[in-house]
């Protein structure tokens, strides 16, 4: 599922909208940061819900703002005023599933904390609604640049999510200098969605363990480490 295109407010204008927001019943997350509350919070819940059940079940041609307002019960124009698309809600219900089902470990031991993030992965793709999206989000990005870009925005916001836990196996010297933390976890994922998308083989806990262990293997043995002129 990141890769979209404008998909995010600036710092700046959620800092400007934040009391107004806290008026309403939002939260901060953190600094510049309101996560919705209340009624405002149940519509994007519901909203971002549809969104993923129709691509899923639909695939991306098929999907539509007012499919997915429909889906969600509420009405087209209040998707169209806070998401203002269908490519911008797509990218935005995919961030937000991630962040809720993928937590960042942070054990102290890199064998753990790989093994803990490919069975997330591995959770994800064997709900009910986790392969589907996937098929669907590859599918379409094969004749539209559109479903490229929110591909691509989906991953790159992944891999800076999960990025810092291969930066501090660094620092307490459990990998070498120079690991890219990028590489390690596209390796880590990989074995994964080959089975889901290519090879069609069951997707197993041992499956995760196996991966998370191959890409600790690797980036042990340097495979992943960039060289000093592309640091």
């Amino acid at each position: 599922m990141q890769l979209f295109v404008a998909l995010t407010w600036s710092v700046a204008e959620e800092t400007s909208k934040g009391n107004t927001q806290l008026q309403r019943g939002g939260r901060v997350t953190q600094a510049g940061s309101v996560r919705p509350g209340g009624r405002t919070a149940r519509t994007r819940a519901a909203v971002f819900d549809a969104t993923l059940d129709e691509l899923a079940s639909r695939g991306w041609d098929q999907v539509s703002v007012e499919s997915i307002a429909a889906r969600a019960r509420v009405h087209k124009t209040t998707v169209y005023r806070r998401w203002g698309g269908k490519t911008r809600l797509v990218a935005e219900a995919l961030d937000a599933a991630a962040e809720s089902r993928i937590q960042v470990p942070d054990s102290g031991d890199i064998d753990q904390e790989l093994r803990a993030l490919a069975r997330a992965v591995l959770a994800i793709l064997t709900s009910r609604d986790g392969a589907a999206t996937v098929r669907a989000l590859v599918a379409g990005a094969q004749g539209s640049p559109e479903v490229g870009r929110v591909v691509r925005r989906f991953w790159a916001t992944r891999l800076a999510q999960v990025g810092p836990i291969a930066e501090r196996a660094v620092a307490r010297g459990q990998l070498a200098q120079g690991t890219d933390p990028d590489d390690l976890m596209r390796y880590l994922a990989a074995p994964l969605f080959h089975r889901l998308l290519v090879t069609a083989e069951p997707l197993t806990q041992a499956t995760a363990d196996q991966a998370a262990a191959a890409a600790l293997a690797a980036a042990r043995a340097g495979v992943f480490a960039r060289s000093r002129e592309a640091r």
